[in-house]
């Protein structure tokens, strides 16, 4: 089985203090649709020019879970990983060719180019939104975003060599170390390709066809180069190969989570969990900076005024 690789050796050493109510709050939705914010690179009008700065881009998607805990479909005939890792890492999934995997990169420190979107990769900021009305609860999230694709266990460059790209070195670092193992001594049996594939499965064979429409945002009027690429279709076969080209899993590293409790209007109470990280905390726990809050694991808990 494909390990861990290029991870990093220190993973999460204890759970989110702000996951099991979350996901309580996500599971009272019909539908956990959130809302996500990133940043768009503006250019200079009539210009190829390098951006020159960014604008906000908001929008609509499904929450799919956390990262290592895909949710129980029983029609999703896609072998599974063993539950070895648990982490607090939303994510949702998208099509490679829309707006916001190129953000994902050009936004990150490296400042990716629209080829790289191909790739996995990524570490651009986001902001997640979620609002449940049943618990009159809001839940802010920001941190960054992170493309797991086709490469995520093997060389795009298709040289044979092996050699991982630097976005796969990058996924697997800042993913893998916020991924808390749970049976130590079992790393090489959980893939990262099998998760991959996995969402894959979990989705229904019309919303895999989606990955077969014709290029997102393009103007209708234009022709599609591709006989395969059309509106409708429903896909049965987890390995389509053009569905799994543009199909992509996207992991959100939350530095920040901000819960504003609404229930009861009078007495509305706002808390905020900041990620410190294990080292950090047990250098930091008796700082000045961190006396203002509470040290929950990785996390520093601070009760604000809503």
């Amino acid at each position: 089985m494909a390990a861990l690789a290029a991870r990093s050796s220190t993973t999460v050493g204890t759970t989110a203090p702000w996951k099991a109510l979350f996901l309580s709050h996500v599971s009272k939705l019909s539908s956990p649709e959130f809302v996500l914010s990133s940043l768009h690179p503006d250019r200079e009008p009539e210009s190829s020019a390098a951006a020159v700065g960014s604008a906000p881009r908001a929008r609509y998607l499904v929450f799919r879970g956390m990262w290592a805990e895909l949710p129980d479909n029983r029609h999703n005939d896609a072998a599974k990983n063993e539950a070895i890792y648990e982490s607090a890492l939303p994510t949702f999934t998208t099509d490679m060719r829309m707006e916001k995997v190129p953000e994902f990169l050009a936004s990150s420190a490296g400042h990716g180019a629209a080829p790289q979107s191909q790739a996995s990769g990524g570490g651009g900021p986001v902001e997640a939104v979620f609002w449940v009305k049943e618990a009159m609860t809001q839940w802010r999230m920001r941190g960054q975003a992170f493309v797991v694709g086709p490469d995520i266990e093997g060389d795009i460059e298709g040289d044979g060599d092996g050699e991982a790209s630097s976005g796969v070195r990058t996924v697997k670092r800042e993913v893998g170390q916020r991924m808390r193992l749970l049976h130590p001594g079992r790393e090489a049996d959980w893939s990262w390709t099998r998760e991959l594939t996995a969402h894959f499965g979990n989705l229904n064979p019309t919303m895999r066809g989606t990955f077969k429409n014709p290029p997102p945002g393009t103007p209708v009027a234009a022709p599609v180069s591709d006989p395969g690429l059309s509106l409708g279709q429903a896909v049965s076969d987890l390995d389509d190969p053009i569905a799994r080209r543009n199909f992509r899993v996207v992991v959100i590293t939350p530095m920040v989570v901000e819960q504003l409790d609404l229930s009861a209007p009078d007495t509305a109470r706002r808390w905020r969990f900041t990620f410190i990280g294990r080292e950090t905390a047990g250098e930091q726990e008796q700082a000045q900076e961190l006396r203002a809050g509470e040290m929950l694991g990785e996390w520093k808990r601070e009760e604000l005024w809503p």
